[in-house]
C-alpha cells in the first residue's frame, strides 16, 4: 500500500513537518541529526514523521542539505496499477 508525503511548513516556528499520518501520543521520537526530529511506530518502527527545526536558516546555508535518512520514492499511481 502507498503512503502520500505531506509537507507543512510553520512559519512561526520555522519547522517543517514531513508525514506520512498525522502525529499521535503512541510514537516513539529521536534525534536523527542537529535538529531533526522523527517519529516511529511504536510497533513496526518504521519513520512515520519528520520534523525539521530551523528549516528556513538551513535552506539558507551554503552547504548541501541532507536528511540522515534512505527513502524509495514511487509515483502513488504506479503502485496502485501494480497491485490492481
Amino acid at each position: 500500500m502507498g503512503t502520500n508525503l505531506t509537507f507543512q511548513y510553520d512559519r512561526e516556528s520555522d519547522i517543517l513537518y514531513i508525514n506520512t499520518c498525522p502525529p499521535y501520543p503512541e510514537q516513539e521520537s529521536e534525534e536523527l541529526d542537529d535538529e531533526i526530529i522523527a517519529r516511529f511506530n511504536p510497533e513496526t518502527g518504521e519513520i512515520e514523521n519528520i520534523e525539521v527545526l530551523f528549516f528556513s536558516t538551513r535552506l539558507l546555508r551554503k552547504e548541501l542539505f541532507q536528511l540522515p535518512i534512505s527513502a524509495r520514492l514511487h509515483l502513488y499511481e504506479n503502485i496502485k496499477a501494480a497491485e490492481g
